[in-house]
């Protein structure tokens, strides 16, 4: 997985996302986990951009979450 935003980067970009989106992050995540089963971090930021003309800050913001959220889920 890629990150290139720092902690405090990653959080201003997803409290942003609501605002830039109309819709919230908790969506967002959702849509991802209804979304097409993709495996490298790019493919899915690519498609999220792809298929909801997000911002590639945004989609990338979005993805890193989801990814946190599912790893979390498995400790």
């Amino acid at each position: 997985m890629s990150q290139t935003f720092s902690d405090e980067t990653h959080q201003n970009l997803l409290s942003r996302i609501p605002h830039c989106t109309g819709r919230e992050v908790s969506d967002w995540l959702r849509t991802v986990d209804e979304g097409p089963a993709l495996f490298r971090f790019e493919e899915k930021v690519s498609w999220l951009r792809g298929e909801h003309e997000l911002s590639y800050g945004h989609a990338k913001a979005i993805i890193h979450e989801y990814d946190l959220r599912r790893a979390a889920r498995h400790l």
